[in-house]
């Protein structure tokens, strides 16, 4: 029989803690061996306690039941203990590398994969398999031994008439086989629909704003409750599927504990001879026989939990399979000058046809200031996430310093780019928790000149407790204006040789703008600078300033010069000019 492949990389996963594992799985076989000594005792009790001649002694009675129960418990609790601590730690070691590796994965990834799923893998379908660590393993194997020592028991006691109750048993096997390839299929698309549900929760509270403003909350709630009803339907097709097992089992089990009892009244219905049964033995059996329903129901019963782990535990190691991003190369030795050269860069998004950048190359000298201008689509922003090796191009290359970025480590590449991106994303920190991002030993000199230079300075101050105030997720507490100004003050911490602007005065009012604009002016000195914004004015004092359209090199110049070619550059300056005069 073929092992599920799954199945093998659970064990290896929880390999390196075998002795816990030998731990339980004593617990389990010793749980399971004690189930054949309760009916033996009552059987003794009834054929030498209850007749004329009382051979047993009254202390036995409390003495081998008290006791039989006392090493269960013992058992019991072992290996409940230990499974609890093994899948408790799987849990623990699958999450860490999940989370791992969606930190690991390209960025291209989160364009195919939504947040919700991500999600509601690492959190929801662990437990999936957790639940089938810690129970189904431990039903599978404490009640397989119970009903194979409880069998043996059976056969000790009568085999002639354990060999007829047995030839209903193989219709329980099919009834199982029919029922697995069902539930496999019931529990595919309701991990699906759950992740879909997600989905829909983690987009509803990330657009409160939106929603409340285009009064869409009827729309949410009917998506919620389609995808509601789904996972509610699915879930009432595998209850269905499952539990339909339970009472076709407990009705082989009623055909055979019939006939046993019809041999016991009537032993010479069987067509061979059986010993005739005293008091003793039938009860002994028939314990026995009813002592088996429990593990069997339990074992039909486990095909549920076992399905939902597989296929949970399939979308675990998908996730885990991802390729990572390729972080080979050379470092790069100390601080990069910031020499930037583009060299016929093309490039597409993976599965598009469309080119988004053909052909582009030019140079950006080291401490030199470059903005990007063009119509919106033009290209710009899928260049500059190709310097920090977001994406690679499609077709020609990118050098630093004379190195192609191809041939650097992302590590050492990236510890020389700040980037301000136009989504300010911050974290659920403190404001100088934020500012430092990423540096294990902040230097509080450094945050408090950052804060100074980004024009925080105010904000702090307001702040209750000052720098070490919690901002709420994604700085909800702050403005939009001080969220960006935050997000500016972490690059001007860093203090990186290359800085990437993209729109990163879009959200500031024209007071803050100014002021950041001077820190930005400060911050710039000396340092390779990569600058989009949709205000031409915040880009006019640029060394040069490259013009983007459809994706090619338009124009390259100083804004003196591009207004002079009367091209491109200068029709874009002009219709600017001629808005910001009507919003006067």
């Amino acid at each position: 029989m073929k092992i599920n492949p799954y199945f093998t990389r659970l064990w290896y996963a929880v390999k390196p803690y075998k002795n816990r594992i030998a731990l339980a799985f004593v617990g389990m076989v010793g749980t399971a061996l004690t189930e054949p000594v309760v009916p033996y005792i009552l059987g003794i009790l009834i054929d030498n306690g209850f007749s004329e001649q009382k051979s047993l002694p009254i202390w036995m009675v409390p003495l081998g039941i008290v006791g039989v129960f006392f090493l269960r418990g013992i058992f019991t609790f072992c290996s409940q203990y230990y499974m609890s601590w093994i899948a408790n730690k799987l849990m623990s070691d699958l999450r860490e590398d999940m989370f791992g590796r969606t930190l690991d994965v390209p960025i291209s990834y989160y364009h195919s994969e939504s947040s919700g799923k991500l999600i509601n893998t690492i959190m929801y379908e662990v437990q999936q398999v957790v639940e089938m660590v810690k129970n189904s393993i431990n039903i599978l194997v404490r009640d397989t031994i119970a009903v194979a020592a409880l069998m043996l028991y059976l056969v000790y006691q009568n085999w002639q008439l354990t060999v007829v109750t047995l030839l209903i048993i193989p219709s329980m096997a099919i009834i199982v086989r029919v029922a697995s390839r069902r539930l496999r299929f019931l529990n595919q698309h309701q991990l699906k629909l759950n992740s879909d549900l997600t989905q829909v929760v983690e987009e509803a509270t990330r657009a409160a704003q939106v929603i409340r403003v285009f009064g869409a909350q009827r729309h949410e709630h009917n998506r919620f409750h389609g995808k509601s009803e789904r996972l509610r339907g699915y879930a009432q097709r595998v209850t269905v599927a499952s539990g339909s097992t339970t009472p076709i089992t407990q009705m082989v089990a009623a055909l055979a504990l019939s006939l046993v009892i019809i041999v016991a009244m009537r032993p010479s219905i069987l067509p061979f001879h059986t010993h005739p049964f005293t008091p003793g033995d039938f009860v002994k059996y028939i314990t026995t026989m009813l002592m088996l329903l429990a593990p069997l129901k339990r074992l039909s019963d486990l095909n549920g939990p076992l399905q939902r782990g597989l296929i949970a535990s399939e979308s675990i190691f998908n996730l885990i399979d991802t390729p990572a991003e390729f972080s080979g190369g050379v470092d790069l030795k100390g601080r990069a000058q910031g020499h930037l050269e583009f060299n016929q860069i093309e490039f597409r998004y993976a599965g598009k046809d469309q080119k988004i950048l053909k052909g582009v190359s030019f140079k950006v000298n080291a401490g030199e200031t470059v903005a990007l201008v063009g119509m919106s689509g033009g290209g710009k922003t899928s260049l500059v996430n190709l310097v920090p090796r977001f994406y690679a191009p499609t077709a020609g290359s990118i050098t630093l310093d004379g190195q192609d970025l191809a041939g650097i480590s992302l590590t050492s590449l990236r510890e020389q780019i700040a980037m301000v991106g136009q989504n300010v994303v911050l974290f659920d920190d403190t404001i100088a928790a934020n500012i430092a991002y990423g540096d294990l030993d902040p230097d509080p000199v450094r945050i408090e000149a950052a804060v100074k230079a980004a024009n925080l300075t105010d904000v702090v101050e307001n702040m209750p407790l000052g720098l070490r105030s919690e901002i709420g997720d994604n700085g909800s507490r702050l403005s939009g204006g001080q969220r960006q100004r935050l997000a500016i003050a972490r690059a001007i911490y860093k203090n990186a040789p290359i800085l990437i602007l993209d729109e990163a005065t879009s959200a500031l009012d024209s007071e803050s703008e100014r002021a950041v604009q001077l820190a930005l002016d400060s911050l710039m000195q000396g340092r390779t600078t990569l600058v989009i914004a949709h205000r031409l004015s915040t880009i006019e004092r640029a060394d040069r300033i490259v013009v983007l359209t459809h994706g090619e090199v338009t124009e390259i110049g100083t804004h003196a010069e591009l207004i002079q070619k009367n091209g491109t550059y200068a029709h874009l300056h002009q219709l600017q000019f001629t808005s910001d005069l009507d919003q006067e």
